[in-house]
């Protein structure tokens, strides 16, 4: 059984599948770096959505840029790592251009592809970090194997809270067919100061901290109201 029957066995996909196929080619002629085997797999095979209502895969047919593979988040998360390395001297599991961001909690950790050795995806490893703090969790396997062993019980990650599996395994769909494509043009990506969204978060309502990531959830929400 492979890694992606061992998912789809535990975490049954939506049938029929949510989203047009995905012209991978372009997407990876888009990013500038393949793909692993296992997601093209995974995105395939679910669409965009929530694993436990917790885990966001990034998907090149996401109905929002922020949570987009081909948006703006993978650079603007690597800046922000660039960053805090120059700034504080906490370790990373590798160097920032190194780390690909291919998944987002609600919490706001991200979940990163290690690109190490950047010609073979189907050998990168996954790395999480913590939403408002310098730790990191790693995983020496591929996403499928990470989020099986997840979502199994098999593998706990610190980083994510002690309820993820009270209801057991289960990935929702977010979106209809056909909302956003890798062909289509993508959403203005134009993000304003992170100091004005906080604050703009802040007027709204939101909880967000005073440095590092915003979550994601804060940055949708931003998106939605100023592009109305």
């Amino acid at each position: 059984m492979t890694s992606i029957d061992r998912l789809t066995t535990l975490c049954p996909p939506p049938s029929p599948p949510t989203t047009p196929p995905t012209d991978w080619p372009a997407v990876e002629r888009q990013l500038g770096m393949p793909l692993p085997t296992d997601y093209k797999q995974i995105a395939d095979t679910y669409g965009p959505g929530t694993f436990c209502g917790f885990i966001h895969l990034y998907h090149p047919h996401a109905h929002t840029p922020w949570t987009s593979l081909t948006g703006p988040m993978p650079t603007t998360i690597r800046a922000q790592l660039q960053q805090e390395r120059a700034q504080y001297s906490h370790p990373l599991p590798a160097d920032p251009q190194d780390l690909f961001p291919m998944a987002v909690t609600d919490n706001g950790e991200y979940l990163f592809w290690v690109t190490r050795p950047a010609t073979s995806p189907d050998q990168w490893t996954i790395a999480v970090n913590q939403a408002r703090g310098f730790h990191w969790y790693s995983h020496d396997g591929t996403l499928a194997g990470f989020l099986t062993a997840v979502l199994s019980g098999q593998e706990t990650v610190p980083l994510f809270p002690n309820s993820l599996l009270d209801h057991g395994a289960a990935f929702t769909p977010l979106i209809p067919a056909g909302t956003l494509t890798a062909e289509q043009p993508q959403p203005n990506s134009t993000m304003a100061p992170s100091d004005d969204i906080r604050a703009w978060a802040r007027s709204h309502g939101y909880e967000v901290p005073d440095r590092g990531r915003i979550p994601a959830g804060i940055l949708d929400a931003w998106q939605k109201a100023n592009n109305s």
